[in-house]
């Protein structure tokens, strides 16, 4: 072999090698592909990252349409779930039977919905529980109590449930001390013969 040739082949062989270093992929190891260095973990956050904006943005949807329905009262009470295959699942308590028909109607227009599973309870139809839900209303929600501001609005906070003369109280209050004075309030209606604070406190 000449010198020249010699030459010539080993300047082949640096550029062959030095090719490989630059691609990254040319020399790969065993058992991986020349994309797995493109396999970013950034791209996977990111597109948790859109699919939890995505079910938040679902999530608001559903609550502000449920809170808008024209029968959704303070003596009625709506929750839901979301489960990852697209399904909604409603519970609560209402009292007139279309509140239940409405609330899946509206949730089934909120896109990325697939399914909504209706575990709504329609209560009884019952005098002395109509008679209880006002008498306890104006209990707990008069004038002259700090209790007052919650249904001051057009989608009060503070939820009564009546059942065969048994109160739920249900929603948010501010305060603890609002909590008791509901629940006071509600003890002391005649006819009541239990009552269960479910009340969440946003601030002990």
């Amino acid at each position: 072999m000449t010198k020249r040739r010699f030459s010539f082949l080993a300047g082949f062989l640096a550029l062959l090698l030095s090719l490989g270093l630059s691609t990254g992929n040319v020399f790969a190891a065993p058992g991986s592909s020349p994309t797995d260095k493109h396999k970013s973990p950034q791209l996977t956050y990111d597109r948790s990252s859109r699919e939890a904006v995505s079910q938040g943005r679902m999530s608001e949807q559903i609550r502000h349409r449920l809170a808008m329905l024209p029968w959704y009262g303070v003596f009625d009470w709506l929750s839901y779930e979301m489960t990852p295959d697209g399904t909604v699942v409603l519970r609560g308590e209402v009292v007139k039977p279309v509140t239940k028909s409405d609330a899946q109607s509206t949730v089934m227009k909120v896109e990325g919905v697939r399914s909504v599973a209706n575990e709504i309870e329609v209560l009884p139809p019952s005098p002395f529980d109509e008679r209880l839900r006002f008498a306890v209303y104006r209990a707990i929600l008069r004038l002259d109590s700090p209790v007052f501001l919650y249904s001051s609005h057009a989608n009060p906070s503070l939820h009564i449930i009546v059942d065969g003369g048994h109160v739920t109280l249900k929603g948010v209050v501010a305060r603890r001390m609002d909590s008791q004075l509901a629940y006071n309030a509600a003890m002391g209606v005649p006819g009541v013969f239990s009552v269960n604070n479910q009340l969440q406190v946003e601030h002990d």
